[in-house]
């Protein structure tokens, strides 16, 4: 019906796939509002954006909250209400707002303010708010952010990739400025991992295990929010690790890619997908790993736990709540976090100290699992002896999961963690998981960026007039040419060098070339 601002291209294929992914897919007698959320591939090749990202975000951002290059995020404001005036007796409109960036609560609160007023005063009232979010400072990580719309301050902190996980958000909040006092948002994108997780919480060691290897897995929920809260839960629970295959917190039918997902002629792809269509049912049968949950309700004690059944268990029609599934986990159920969210339940704890102690748990869990291959992975890098100014850096050494595997015995996850099971039939099958594969690239790219880093700190504190002397013109010009393409890289890539190295290596540049031929120094500078 409208697209705000009116220069941002999308295609037809994206405007269909918006519009499905912005109702409910399946009847929900529900009145009222609902907020949920979806993800979307981009289709068509890059476009530029009003917010041009260099990539200084991402390389200061946690890696779990990157701007998306290839997909799009939708946050999802509907509203049904009876209308005898309308065709079908129901006002039915969604706002929506699409991003690259998963910040959920941000733009889910700031939606709570938008979409209330847009459906009474329409289009006039999106051009006011996009004129104020236009003014908005761009996210920088680390920075609190003070963003005004609507007659509200939302303050929320961008977290930044040296924060210490776990910690909680910086409460140093400078509010005596600010009138009226500000929304201020405990995270920009953490959802209330408790709740979510209420009917599944004593299968919480299964779910991070099929996480972390990236299993296909289909959420069935009552409606569209369950689903996307659900689906954005399980991949959330690995922070800080990357959960680096595809998701969908909502996919409808009528998606472009529910070929692709339904067929039956090769295996389910790695991905996490939420879906409200009973449909699926019939459609996702062949999947390895289906959760059916119910409407999330939040009352005085431990919700029912759904049970573990098998596959052949899923009725087309009426499939009761459970995990269908015939997967053995690698690891035992740690009982002492059930026994301390029982007594959380009994004191009546406050939700989010519950998901506070739940996010704790998991973090431990993901970091007693991937210490062993960081520590692993820092031994194959050279040592700084072996580095010289005038010779290439020497190379990582490859990656041996064998030789890894030996290291466990003094060096695994059993210093760190209690929970006993087979930790290296799960190393296993991690390193043939998109999530090893995505760690295993990012790491490896920023050791060779410490490498030559390294190096051009190596060339800065060397004797260069000591090595000119019995080099030939040819030599000399060689050097000049790799270290001018060293400090191209160097600044392209933000290598992690001081800027005074870069500054001092363009002086032995202009060094070098002082003590050339005339003939020759002017084709080095045309050049």
């Amino acid at each position: 019906q409208l697209v705000y601002p009116y220069d941002f291209r999308l295609t037809e294929k994206e405007k269909t796939s918006i519009c499905y992914l912005s109702f409910p897919d399946s009847y929900s007698g529900g009145l009222g509002d609902t907020q949920f959320s979806f993800r979307l591939r981009q289709s068509g090749g890059q476009r530029t954006t009003h917010y041009e990202d260099d990539g200084e975000y991402n390389r200061e951002a946690p890696l779990t909250l990157q701007w998306e290059s290839a997909h799009y995020f939708g946050y999802v404001y509907f509203r049904q209400v009876k209308d005898s005036s309308m065709k079908r007796g129901y006002f039915q409109k969604s706002l929506v707002l699409v991003s690259r960036l998963p910040y959920v609560n941000l733009f889910q609160s700031l939606l709570q303010l938008i979409a209330p007023e847009y459906f009474d005063k329409l289009e006039p009232c999106l051009e006011a708010v996009c004129n104020e979010i236009d003014q908005w400072p761009p996210p920088v990580p680390g920075q609190t952010l003070n963003l005004p719309v609507m007659g509200v301050v939302i303050q929320v902190r961008i977290p930044s990739r040296v924060d210490k996980p776990g910690s909680s958000p910086v409460k140093q909040f400078n509010q005596e400025n600010l009138l009226p006092a500000p929304l201020v948002l405990p995270s920009i994108h953490e959802l209330d991992l408790f709740r979510c997780f209420q009917p599944v919480l004593i299968h919480i060691q299964m779910l991070w295990e099929l996480m972390l290897l990236g299993e296909p897995v289909v959420v069935m929920a009552p409606s569209p929010t369950v689903s996307s809260e659900m689906v954005l839960a399980l991949t959330s629970c690995l922070a800080p690790l990357r959960y680096c295959c595809d998701y969908r917190p909502y996919f409808t039918i009528h998606d472009s890619e529910f070929k692709e997902y339904t067929t039956r002629t090769q295996a389910p792809p790695n991905i996490v997908v939420g879906v409200t269509n009973p449909f699926f049912i019939k459609t996702l049968q062949h999947w390895p790993h289906i959760l059916r949950v119910g409407e999330l309700r939040m009352s005085g004690d431990l919700p029912k736990q759904v049970k573990v059944k098998k596959l052949a268990k899923l009725k087309t029609l009426d499939t009761k709540p459970g995990i269908y599934t015939s997967y053995k986990t690698f690891l035992h159920k740690d009982k002492t976090l059930i026994k301390r969210l029982l007594k959380g339940i009994q004191r009546k704890r406050p939700s989010e100290v519950q998901s506070a102690l739940l996010r704790r748990h998991l973090l431990e869990l993901t970091q007693s699992f991937i210490i062993p291959l960081e520590h692993y992975i820092a031994s194959l890098m050279p040592l700084q002896r072996a580095i010289t100014p005038w010779k290439n850096p020497p190379q990582i050494r490859p990656f041996r999961q064998e030789d890894f595997m030996k290291t466990l015995e003094h060096a695994g996850p059993q210093l760190t963690c209690v929970l006993k099971g087979d930790w290296l039939g799960l190393y296993r099958r991690f390193f043939k998981s998109p999530n090893f594969d995505g760690w295993y690239r990012q790491r490896h790219k920023e050791m060779t960026q410490k490498l030559e880093a390294l190096h051009l700190e190596a060339i800065c504190e060397a004797n260069i007039v000591a090595w000119m002397k019995d080099k030939s013109e040819v030599e000399i010009v060689d050097l000049v040419l790799k270290l001018r393409e060293k400090l191209v890289r160097a600044r392209c890539q933000h290598l992690p060098v001081k800027e005074e190295t870069l500054q001092r290596v363009g002086l032995y540049i202009e060094t070098i070339i002082g003590s050339l031929p005339e003939d020759l120094q002017a084709v080095l500078h045309h050049h």
